[in-house]
């Protein structure tokens, strides 16, 4: 992770905007549901494709979909039915950030991911 040492919001904010994408990926993590929280024991989890999560702020709060696109440098996921309409009336997906939604189901198909939550529980 990246360790940020000032109190300052704009230097806190260019850590992240300048971290190595293999830093980034840490800030992709996403809270679990509450049953998936009791049967892998642990809070979050990074987003991956394939994971359906719950958007809890912003306009398309509510809306349950399927990560479609995660976006380790610009640390952001496109889920499935969230998007926004352009002037010419075409629909377009609308990023959203990880910390903004939480995931309801996990996507297991990555044997290395399904024991690492394994060996947690």
């Amino acid at each position: 992770m990246v360790r940020i040492e000032s109190s300052q919001p704009r230097k806190q904010r260019k850590a992240r905007y300048q971290a190595p994408l293999h830093m980034k990926g840490k800030f992709l993590s996403a809270p679990l549901d509450s049953t998936l929280r009791e049967q892998y024991r642990t809070r979050s989890a990074r987003v991956v494709k394939g994971d359906t999560v719950k958007v809890l702020r912003g306009s398309s709060k509510g809306t349950e979909g399927v990560v479609d696109l995660v976006d380790v440098g610009k640390s952001r996921i496109v889920v499935q039915g969230v998007s926004v309409n352009k002037a010419d009336g075409t629909e377009v997906p609308r990023p959203i950030d990880p910390s903004n939604v939480k995931i309801t189901k996990l996507n297991l198909k990555d044997p290395k991911r399904a024991q690492n939550l394994g060996e947690r529980a």
